[in-house]
């Protein structure tokens, strides 16, 4: 039996349709509250609970040979912090404790490139870029920060355990939308007319998916690996979507002061209104910095081996612009 937590978010979903795929005898662990519509037709036994009650988890994991836990809050603003570590920390605390009782095989945490500090230089980063706590930017990357050093912990103790960290994930099914889709997303809608001085790596969902259960399978206990595939600045990643989608990608550049200030006033209305805001400050005091990778570990540990970003760009286009009719 194989669990998938998070298999009704976009990462979770695409591992648990891979590992269907597969034909794997499969379990996924969701919310109470989460639209299930998506996890609809998998051949799948649904366990309904919570990552903070740690009994639910437990009889989750009951019987599992292996445990991909994907499932967390990702967002970059929460109007109570709180949530985001009580998730994304003692959630995947529980995991691994239950994890670690019931005596599963193998467990791959999904951390994020989030967890890595980008280079002062903006050069590409790799699994052994000095990164600490501090250098987190917002409750996220710290909640996610936190996740990741107890994987190691449980990793000392004897877990068999392997971390993942994705970079920025591309395709169709973004169902929330995550940060990157919200910017294509934007984009499509006419919502961007101009672009900030920065950059990412993309990759594809389905290659992340797919890279999971490569670290599964091949990944040493206690490393952690980037699935990424191609390094873009912004206005690099907007011309293709506007390529795609039949638009102009924006021409303005933004400086970085006033990105800062709309950042700044939305996140503070937020707070007021209680409604996440349009612009996040903590997605803008991101992007000061491009966030580039260096995937070459994966590539030569698990065979990760990404496809190009241009066609999943255009799924996700294709995606956002059917469902947002």
């Amino acid at each position: 039996m194989v669990l998938v937590t998070g298999a009704t978010g976009f990462i979770g979903n695409h591992v648990a349709r891979f590992l269907a795929a597969r034909g794997e005898c499969l379990r996924l662990f969701v919310r109470p509250s989460s639209d299930r519509t998506v996890v609809a037709g998998l051949d799948a036994e649904v366990v309904v609970g919570d990552l903070r009650d740690a009994a639910s988890v437990a009889r989750a994991i009951s019987a599992c040979v292996t445990v991909y836990h994907v499932a967390a809050e990702y967002r970059l603003w929460c109007r109570d912090p709180r949530q985001m570590y009580e998730t994304n920390v003692e959630g995947t605390r529980n995991v691994l404790e239950a994890a670690l009782q019931a005596g599963v095989e193998r467990v791959v945490h999904t951390s994020s490139i989030g967890t890595i500090a980008p280079n002062q230089d903006g050069s590409p980063v790799t699994e052994d870029s000095p990164t600490s706590l501090e250098m987190m930017t917002g409750h996220y990357k710290r909640s996610k920060y936190l996740a990741e050093r107890e994987a190691e912990l449980y990793a000392g103790r004897g877990l068999n355990v392997v971390i993942v960290n994705p970079t920025a994930p591309i395709g169709e099914g973004d169902f929330q939308p995550t940060p990157t889709g919200q910017i294509i997303k934007d984009f499509l809608e006419g919502r961007m007319p101009a672009y900030v001085n920065t950059g990412l790596n993309l990759v594809d969902v389905r290659d992340v998916a797919r890279g999971h259960w490569q670290a599964a399978q091949r990944g040493r206990p206690g490393e952690r690996y980037i699935l990424g595939s191609e390094n873009l600045a912004l206005r690099q990643i907007l011309a293709l979507a506007g390529a795609a989608g039949e638009r102009q990608a924006p021409r303005l550049r933004l400086p970085y002061f006033a990105a800062w200030v709309a950042g700044a006033c939305s996140t503070g209305w937020a707070h007021v209104a209680g409604t996440p805001p349009r612009v996040p400050l903590d997605g803008v005091r991101m992007s000061r910095r491009a966030m580039f990778a260096d995937c070459s570990k994966a590539r030569n540990d698990l065979g990760f081996d990404p496809a190009p970003i241009q066609p999943a760009l255009a799924r996700a286009v294709d995606w956002f612009q059917r469902t947002s009719s």
